[in-house]
């Protein structure tokens, strides 16, 4: 029987579920630079706590900004800091890991040991610490949470690239007279990109879930600009008579991490190769 050619979406229900929900939460965000159903950052008191409506599609909080505009917005400043601090992790992080691994001896413990110290601290707290003493701000969340990104990505690519360095492949390439740089380049990396993949979208989610709760507490995006974190923070005087204005952020929230979780859990069971087999076998019975 031949084989399926079925796109992954279509047989991986979390992949396609999850795929679904983030892209939206991205295309809102793109939208966002260059059109909102109004100005989320203008103030009309006369509009104040409107319902759902043709006019406000999520309705408006207490200072009369629509609140389907700040959505959006929300999700782009959520989406740019997590996603440039899941960068600064995998571009410092992943080269530190196989470096690592690639040179061992007492580099590769102290390297390990200052991992150790950096993973004794919860994240959130290390986050709210360096944005403390660095001032309140975006860029300084983007900081706090792309350091704790570094060893997350150094210690799963320094640990998967050992795994490889026993191969015969490997053993191959080095007798064939390549270095560790381009043996590391030419056969780790491409080893060991599944797994980056699938671990950039759990830290992706994690990103903004730190970002939110940053700017609850007033150390991330700064007003006027619209966050997530920052619209429950002002919504929690509001819940007996508004709730909407904490629920619709709140759900915002729990929709974009979900839809990450789930795309992650889709491409690990896509790009696992054990997985894809069990699938073929199943098609093929």
């Amino acid at each position: 029987m031949a084989q399926s050619t079925s796109s992954p979406f279509l047989t991986s229900p979390s992949l396609f579920i999850g795929g679904l929900i983030s892209l939206i939460f991205v295309a809102l965000a793109l939208l966002s630079f260059f059109w909102t159903p109004h100005d989320a950052l203008s103030v009309d008191i006369l509009a104040r706590l409107k319902p759902i409506s043709t006019t406000y599609w999520l309705g408006t909080d207490q200072y009369g900004r629509d609140l389907f505009s700040m959505i959006m917005l929300g999700a782009r400043n959520s989406i740019a800091v997590a996603l440039v601090a899941v960068g600064i992790g995998i571009l410092l992080g992943v080269p530190l890991g196989t470096w690592a691994a690639a040179k061992g001896g007492w580099l590769d413990e102290a390297f390990m040991r200052t991992g150790d110290f950096i993973f004794a601290f919860p994240a959130l707290i290390s986050a709210i610490m360096i944005t403390a003493l660095l001032g309140p701000g975006a860029i300084n969340a983007i900081i706090a949470i792309g350091i704790f990104n570094i060893p997350v990505f150094a210690r799963l690519s320094r640990g998967a690239a050992l795994g490889l360095w026993t191969r015969d492949f490997i053993l191959a390439a080095r007798l064939s007279g390549k270095n560790a740089a381009h043996i590391t380049w030419e056969h780790i990396l491409p080893n060991i990109a599944n797994l980056l993949i699938v671990q950039g979208t759990i830290q992706f989610s994690l990103g903004i879930l730190a970002e939110a709760s940053l700017s609850y507490v007033g150390l991330g995006t700064q007003p006027p600009m619209p966050s997530w974190g920052k619209m429950l923070f002002e919504a929690q005087t509001m819940m007996a008579f508004a709730p909407q204005l904490a629920i619709i952020p709140g759900l915002a929230i729990i929709l974009t991490v979900l839809g990450l979780n789930l795309l992650g859990d889709g491409l690990r069971d896509w790009l696992d190769p054990k997985t894809t087999r069990k699938q073929e076998g199943d098609l093929l019975s």
